[in-house]
C-alpha cells in the first residue's frame, strides 16, 4: 500500500500544468455561455485563472494540488509498518578515533538473481567508508581520500593489493555494519582494514584489507610516501592490521589447468573514478567475466586476492583470463572448493594489468531463503 501511494504521488506530480488546466483535474466543469466560452467570475477570466494558480519557483501550478493529494498521502496512516533505521549512512568514530563505523541497508539493485549482494557492491561500500573515515578525522581535502598535502603535491592513492574473505553474503534488505581503520604499511604506504558484520546479530560476514600507495597524478608514476603526508596521518594510524597473505602467482601448477578467456573488454567513461583512472572495483567485475558459468551459477566467491600491476586507460582493450585449478582431470562439480587464478592483460602488447587468486564454495543462500 505504501508503494502504491508513493507511485501514485510520483505519477500525479508528473502532470504538467497544461494537463491540469485542460482537464481541470476531472473536477466540476466551469459554466460556459451560449458560445462555449467560460463565464467570467469576479471580473475577467484572467482574474479567475490568477485565483486558481500560484507560483512555485517561477512555475505556475494549481493551488489546489495539495488538497487533491491529501487523501492519497493519508493512505496507510492507520497501519503499522516496519520502522526505518535512522542511523543508516551516518558514521561514527570509535576506539579514540581510530575506527570509523557506518551502517548500510542492502538495496534491491545491489543484489543478484539469488538475492545475495554482489561482491562489487561490497567493495564499493568498503571504498565509501574508507573515504568517509578520512573525512571524519579531518584530513580529507578532495577526490578519493586526498589529504591537503597530497593535493599540493599532485598525489593520488592507488590500490597495490587487495584481499577479501567472505564468510556469508548479506541479502536484500539486510542491514550491515562496516568498521574501518588504517595502519602504517612500512615506508611505502598505508593499509586500510575493514570488517562487515550483521547489524542485528553482530555476526562477522566479511574481512578485507588493502595496501594503498601513492602515484603522481601528472606523470602517472608511483611516488614515495612524503613526510608531510605521513605527518597528517600518523596520529590516526594504528598498529593493528589484518594479516596480508603472501602468495606466489603462476598460471602453471602441478594441477590440471583450464584457461577461460574473455576478449574485447573495453572501459567505459563511467568506469573512471574521481582520480581519472579506472576504479579498482571495476577490475573485479572484469575478472568475473571469464569465470565459467558453471562456477558462477553453483558457487559463490569465498576469498579473493588481487595484485594491481598497472593502470588501465580509457582507450585500452582488455583480455580476462581465469585459470581453473582441478586435479586428476576432474570436473568442477566434483569439488567442495574451486581454486582459480586470474589475469587481466592488454590485448595489444600483452601488458599485465592485474593478477589474482580466488576460492569458490557451493552457494549458501538456499538454506537462508528457505529454498531447500
Amino acid at each position: 500500500m505504501v508503494a502504491m501511494a508513493a507511485s501514485t504521488y510520483f505519477f500525479l506530480n508528473s502532470f504538467s500544468y497544461h494537463d491540469m488546466t485542460r482537464n481541470n483535474l476531472r473536477g466540476t466543469p466551469r459554466p460556459k455561455d451560449a458560445h462555449g466560452i467560460i463565464k467570467k467570475n469576479d471580473g475577467s477570466s484572467r482574474s479567475l485563472l490568477a485565483k486558481d494558480l500560484t507560483k512555485v519557483n517561477a512555475t505556475k501550478v494549481r493551488s489546489n494540488r495539495a488538497s487533491f493529494l491529501k487523501p492519497i498521502m493519508m493512505l496507510g496512516q492507520n497501519k503499522n509498518y516496519l520502522d526505518m533505521i535512522p542511523e543508516l549512512g551516518i558514521g561514527s568514530m570509535l576506539s579514540d578515533g581510530f575506527v570509523f563505523r557506518q551502517k548500510f541497508q542492502i538495496r534491491s539493485y545491489e543484489v543478484g538473481s539469488d538475492q545475495a549482494v554482489t561482491i562489487e557492491t561490497l567493495m564499493n561500500l568498503l571504498q565509501e567508508t574508507s573515504i568517509n573515515h578520512l573525512k571524519a578525522i579531518g584530513v580529507w581535502s578532495d577526490g578519493f581520500g586526498l589529504t591537503r598535502e597530497m593535493c599540493k603535491k599532485n598525489l593520488i592513492w592507488v590500490v597495490s593489493k587487495l584481499q577479501v574473505a567472505v564468510d556469508r553474503y548479506p541479502i536484500w534488505d539486510d542491514v550491515i555494519q562496516i568498521d574501518t581503520w588504517k595502519g602504517a604499511y612500512g615506508k611505502i604506504g598505508i593499509c586500510s582494514n575493514w570488517t562487515i558484520c550483521d547489524a542485528k546479530t553482530g555476526e562477522i560476514l566479511l574481512t578485507a584489507s588493502c595496501i594503498l600507495v601513492m602515484m603522481n597524478e601528472e606523470t602517472r608514476k608511483l611516488s614515495k610516501f612524503p613526510d608531510e603526508v605521513r605527518s597528517e596521518l600518523d596520529e590516526h594510524l594504528t598498529n593493528v592490521i589484518l594479516p596480508v597473505v603472501a602468495r606466489k602467482w603462476s598460471p602453471r601448477d602441478e594441477m590440471s589447468i583450464v584457461d577461460h578467456v574473455r576478449n574485447g573488454i573495453m572501459p567505459r567513461w563511467s568506469d573512471l573514478d574521481m582520480n581519472q583512472h579506472v576504479n579498482n572495483v571495476k577490475y573485479i567485475g572484469w575478472i568475473l567475466e571469464s569465470v565459467p558459468r558453471s562456477i558462477v551459477e553453483n558457487y559463490e566467491l569465498a576469498s579473493l586476492t588481487l595484485e594491481y600491476r598497472q593502470e588501465c586507460k580509457l582507450e585500452s582493450v582488455v583480455q580476462s583470463h581465469t585459470y581453473v585449478m582441478v586435479s586428476n582431470n576432474g570436473k568442477i562439480g566434483d569439488y567442495d572448493l574451486v581454486d582459480c587464478k586470474h589475469a587481466l592483460q592488454l590485448e595489444t602488447g600483452g601488458g599485465e594489468i592485474m593478477r589474482g587468486w580466488s576460492i569458490w564454495r557451493p552457494k549458501q543462500y538456499g538454506n537462508r531463503l528457505g529454498l531447500e
